[in-house]
């Protein structure tokens, strides 16, 4: 899918998301009213793909785009990272919240969809989007946020599920070409960046939770040179 930068500001208790909500309100029902469906809507554990990437990396600053329930976020804290997470459901931020307060770690919440979010540009060592629900537009905007947000010599990861892509709109209204994918993202790279990894591979996957049956990832991790 840390204190509170939402908005831009600083909230006033740093263990909880700031409800300042920046973004369509249509997508944060959607979104809240999934959440709120399951007692838990994924594994708790971190994404494999997440794992595996950052093995080598140096912990500095990350930013967790979709960052749901907090696995990832609370994962990456726990391994010394500097940690912002964001996300548009509410619901999911109180829980990801608490997990955090549990595992004694801080982060940065922030309640705003990718495109609306006030986030510090070229700031961060790693932007994680793990299994993104980001919309398309005309003007890439959620792609150029993704890489808009890498600091010099930091890195992008983005991993999805393969497949879903090349599918065809589903009868319950979910049109995979309404979304950003990998290969969108890997289409706008210029020679200020470096594709490090970019393929398909069989997943990690936590046991449990939702998105537990797809099989293989792709995954595009790419550094920013400068």
């Amino acid at each position: 899918m840390t204190d509170d930068i939402t908005a831009g500001s600083p909230a006033s208790d740093p263990s909880l998301p700031d409800d300042g909500y920046v973004g369509d309100p249509a997508v944060r029902a959607e979104w809240d009213n999934r959440y709120a469906d399951r007692q838990q809507l994924w594994s708790g554990r971190p994404n494999g793909a997440l794992v595996a990437e950052v093995a080598e990396l140096t912990p500095g600053r990350v930013l967790d785009v979709g960052c749901g329930e907090g696995a990832d976020a609370v994962w990456l804290a726990r391994g010394g990272w500097d940690v912002t997470a964001l996300d548009v459901s509410g619901v999911a931020l109180e829980r990801a919240a608490g997990h955090a307060r549990d595992a004694g770690v801080a982060v940065r919440w922030v309640h705003a969809a990718l495109t609306d979010a006030a986030l510090p540009p070229a700031s961060f060592d790693l932007v994680s989007a793990q299994y993104p629900a980001l919309l398309r537009t005309p003007d890439a905007a959620a792609e150029r946020a993704l890489l808009a947000a890498v600091a010099p010599g930091g890195v992008l990861l983005l991993v999805h599920h393969a497949g879903i892509d090349t599918q065809q709109a589903h009868d319950s209204g979910f049109d995979p070409a309404d979304y950003v994918w990998p290969s969108m993202v890997a289409a706008l790279l210029t020679d200020d960046w470096k594709i490090e990894v970019n393929e398909q591979r069989p997943r990690v996957a936590p046991d449990g939770g939702a998105g537990a049956h797809h099989t293989d990832d792709l995954v595009l991790r790419a550094r920013r040179l400068r």
